[in-house]
C-alpha cells in the first residue's frame, strides 16, 4: 500500500502549476478581448487606407495579485487613432493591480445591469464560493452604506485651492431609468500640488444650466475658491451656470478641442474629413496663437464657400478654444481637452447596451462615485505644479511663456 506524502516542495510545485494555469487563462482572455475589439473596428480606415484600430505590441510587465498569488502579465496594447477613443481592457483595466474586491466589483455588476438577486452567483463565479453568504439583503445594506458615504463626500468642506477644473456630462444608457436625457455631471479638479481629484458626481441633464448651477453653488457653499480656468464641451449648460454662480463668474473658459473637432467634421463629407482633421490639428497644436489663427484663415479660405456650417462651428468658440495659450506651455496638453474625465471613465465606461430593469439615478450615481474613487488612486499628477502658485500670484503668460511678473508690473506702475 502506497502512502501519499505531501511535502512542502510538493505543495510549492502545485502552487506554481495553479499560478501558471491562472496566468495562461488570464492572458488568453485578454488576448481574445483585444482580438474582438480590433475585429469590430476593422473597417475603419484613414485616408491612406490604413486601419485606425490596430495592435501595438505589449505593455510593460506588471504584477497582478489574485487569490492564487501574484502573476506577471504583459497585456497587449491597442492603438486606437480615433479622436476621443482609447482602448481599455474591461478584464484588466490599466489601473488594476489586484483582483476585484467588493468595493469595485459590485458597482461594476450593478452598472452592467445585474439585479440585487443576481449578485451572489456572479460574485461567487469570480471570487469563489466564499462570498455566497452575501444575501440580497446584505447587498442592499452595502449599497446603502455607499450612498451614505457619497452623501458625506458630496457635503465635505473644500479647503484646497484648485487651479484647473474639467467638466463634462457623461451619458449613460444603463441603470438610469427611461429618461434618456439623464446623465452624470462630473467635475474633476487639479489642486496646486498637481494632484487630480474628483470634485462632483451628480445625476442631472446635460444641457441643463440649472443642474450645473446647483453643483457649482454647492461647491462654493462648501468653501471652494474659483479656479483659474475651466475646460469643457461648448454644448454644455455648464458655461451659462458658470457665469451666474457666485464666486465663479471670472473663471477663464477653455473649450475642448476633441469635442469641437468632432462637431466640425460632422459638417464635411467623409472623403474630406481626414484632411479637415489634419488642418484642425494644426490649429490645436500650434506653438503660438498667431500661428493657430493663420491656419484658421487658410481653413476658412479653403472651405467657406462649400461648407459654411463647418466654418461657423469653428468660429463659434474660437476665443475659448485658444485660452490655453495664456497658460504655461507645459500644461497645454492638459488644457486643450476634457481628457482627464474621458480617461477616468475609460475604466468605468457606462456606454454599454441598455439593460433590462432600470435602476435609480441615485444608485447609479453612487456606484459610479465608488468606481471613480477607486480609479482616482491611480490618476497621474500634473507635472510642474510649482507653476500653479506662480499663476495664482499673478504671473501672466503669452503663448506659453512668462511675460509679466507681479514685481515687474508694480515697478512699471510706479
Amino acid at each position: 500500500m502506497l502512502k501519499l506524502v505531501t511535502s512542502e516542495s510538493t505543495k510549492s510545485i502545485l502552487d506554481e502549476v495553479v499560478k501558471e494555469g491562472a496566468r495562461k487563462a488570464l492572458i488568453f482572455a485578454i488576448e481574445l478581448e483585444v482580438t474582438e475589439y480590433i475585429e469590430a473596428h476593422k473597417n475603419l480606415l484613414d485616408q491612406n487606407g490604413h486601419r485606425l484600430v490596430v495592435r501595438n505590441g505589449k505593455g510593460k510587465e506588471r504584477s497582478i495579485t489574485v487569490p492564487v498569488g501574484t502573476l506577471a502579465i504583459k497585456a497587449p496594447r491597442v492603438n486606437d487613432r480615433r479622436d476621443g477613443h482609447q482602448y481599455s481592457s474591461k478584464i484588466l483595466p490599466s489601473y488594476l493591480r489586484k483582483s476585484p474586491n467588493l468595493e469595485s466589483l459590485i458597482p461594476i455588476l450593478y452598472l452592467r445591469g445585474l439585479s440585487t438577486n443576481d449578485f451572489s452567483d456572479a460574485l461567487a463565479s469570480i471570487l469563489g464560493d466564499g462570498v455566497k453568504g452575501l444575501s440580497p439583503a446584505s447587498i442592499v445594506e452595502l449599497k446603502k452604506s455607499w450612498e451614505a458615504e457619497h452623501e458625506t463626500w458630496a457635503n465635505r468642506a473644500l479647503t484646497k485651492q484648485y487651479a484647473y477644473i474639467w467638466a463634462d456630462g457623461v451619458h449613460v444608457k444603463v441603470r438610469l431609468g427611461e429618461d434618456k436625457s439623464i446623465c452624470l455631471l462630473v467635475i474633476i479638479g487639479v489642486a496646486v500640488n498637481g494632484k487630480k481629484e474628483l470634485l462632483a458626481v451628480e445625476a442631472g441633464y446635460r444641457e441643463s444650466k440649472d443642474s450645473w448651477k446647483s453643483i457649482l453653488n454647492n461647491l462654493y457653499s462648501r468653501g471652494m475658491k474659483a479656479p483659474l480656468v475651466a475646460v469643457g464641451d461648448g454644448a454644455l449648460g455648464f458655461w451659462g451656470a458658470l457665469r451666474e454662480s457666485d464666486g465663479f463668474q471670472n473663471i477663464k473658459e477653455q473649450r475642448c478641442w476633441v469635442h469641437k473637432i468632432v462637431n466640425v467634421l460632422d459638417c464635411f463629407p467623409k472623403r474630406l474629413q481626414p484632411e479637415v482633421k489634419a488642418m484642425l490639428h494644426e490649429m490645436m497644436y500650434a506653438n503660438k496663437k498667431s500661428d493657430a489663427e493663420e491656419s484658421k484663415k487658410i481653413f476658412e479660405k479653403s472651405y467657406q464657400e462649400k461648407y459654411p456650417k463647418g466654418i461657423e462651428k469653428l468660429n463659434k468658440d474660437w476665443e475659448e478654444l485658444t485660452t490655453f495659450f495664456s497658460f504655461p506651455g507645459v500644461h497645454w496638453k492638459h488644457l486643450r481637452t476634457t481628457n482627464p474625465i474621458e480617461s477616468a471613465f475609460a475604466t468605468v465606461r457606462l456606454r454599454t447596451k441598455s439593460t433590462k430593469g432600470a435602476g435609480s439615478p441615485k444608485t447609479a450615481k453612487t456606484m459610479t462615485f465608488k468606481l471613480l474613487q477607486e480609479a482616482q488612486k491611480k490618476w497621474h499628477a500634473i507635472q510642474h505644479a510649482e507653476l500653479f502658485i506662480d499663476l495664482l500670484n499673478g504671473v501672466e503668460y503669452v503663448d506659453g511663456v512668462v511675460v509679466i511678473m507681479p514685481s515687474q508690473e508694480a515697478h512699471a506702475a510706479s
